[in-house]
């Protein structure tokens, strides 16, 4: 985990809900936010407005999918007690200063993000692309500054939304002649992407290549045995490729016995061992990982009322944090305000 963090910096994470978390999140995010919380600030939100960007069509998944991240972020270990969840829709601020902002970017800003650019072409939308969609990064914006984040754990293709966050924080505070809003720094972890169980992109709900947090040791099993090697390591004694060989990105991501990771390596490398060896070492070290996590998770998920006082209590809190935010900044900028007061 990256160690070059301030004091007590202010952090903003969290996850679009469009279905349970995995293993992708657990190695990308998920540990790091443990770890975090316990120095820092944070603040994980439940983004389930950005989540409609692309799932207008089947609102209820996203719904559903608020507590089933919930349960996701407390069964990894985030403790609400010191972390404070929200949902995005339930901070209404958010939404305004979303809107604020798309007056200080232009349409060819947005058209030009490298991140929302990749997503449209992955997405297929050509030009029928949905405006909340292309505006995300104004979103994501807003929710960085309505809780005036300083730190944000993200992998490294969200750098270009995070330049963009700070692009328009500098022309608020230009305009404003004050420093209004900071600006934010990314958290980049260790390990980048994990590629998905498929070898051929990243782990991802939607394209079904993904090892949920929620995954019985069958499905762990099934999932690792699926996985493809080096495809010219046709025999035990042949030579093996280890650079872009997905068992040992998962070995180098998941297994703690780093000595024993690189010993491996150099085995495969000359020859001698064979794919199940590793298959079977990475299965036992996921299914270690996993069995707690799912078992806390089906604890967890009886008791809905304490996952909904969680929500609410962090909706009060963010509500509070985001509209002072949102007021400052009105102030700062000269805005017409009318609150049906005389």
């Amino acid at each position: 985990m990256p160690s070059d963090t301030n004091p007590r910096s202010v952090i903003l994470t969290g996850d679009r809900t469009t279905g349970p978390l995995h293993l992708g999140h657990y190695v990308g995010s998920l540990r790091n936010r443990v770890a975090l919380q316990h120095e820092h600030e944070q603040y994980l939100l439940l983004a389930d407005t950005q989540a409609l960007t692309d799932n207008a069509h089947d609102p209820e998944k996203v719904q559903r999918n608020v507590v089933e991240v919930t349960l996701d972020y407390l069964a990894v270990g985030i403790d609400p007690t010191i972390s404070t969840i929200c949902v995005q829709s339930a901070l209404p601020a958010l939404a305004e200063l979303t809107l604020l902002y798309l007056n200080f970017v232009t349409v060819a800003r947005l058209e030009r993000n490298p991140t929302i650019k990749d997503e449209i072409q992955a997405r297929g939308f050509g030009r029928d692309i949905p405006a909340g969609f292309l505006c995300y990064p104004v979103a994501q914006a807003a929710d960085i500054t309505g809780f005036k984040a300083t730190l944000v754990p993200v992998g490294e293709d969200q750098m270009p939304l995070i330049e963009q966050t700070n692009q328009i924080v500098r022309r608020l505070n230009r305009q404003t002649g004050r420093l209004v809003l900071p600006e934010a720094r990314a958290l980049i972890p260790d390990i980048g992407r994990l590629p998905g169980v498929d070898g051929k992109a990243k782990m991802s709900k939607s394209q079904g290549n993904a090892i949920p947090l929620s995954a019985t040791d069958n499905e762990i099993e099934d999932a690792v045995h699926r996985m493809y090697t080096d495809p010219d390591h046709l025999r035990v004694s042949d030579p093996g490729q280890v650079e872009g060989n997905i068992i040992f990105v998962y070995l180098d991501a998941f297994d703690e016995d780093r000595e024993a990771v690189a010993d491996l390596k150099s085995h495969y490398r000359r020859g001698g061992l064979g794919d199940m060896v590793l298959k079977r070492r990475l299965t036992s070290i996921l299914q270690a990982l996993v069995a707690p996590i799912r078992e806390s998770r089906l604890s967890l998920a009886k008791d809905r009322d304490f996952i909904m006082d969680i929500l609410q209590a962090g909706a009060a809190r963010g509500r509070k944090i985001t509209e002072a935010t949102k007021l400052k900044l009105m102030e700062a900028l000269g805005t017409f305000r009318f609150d049906g007061e005389s």
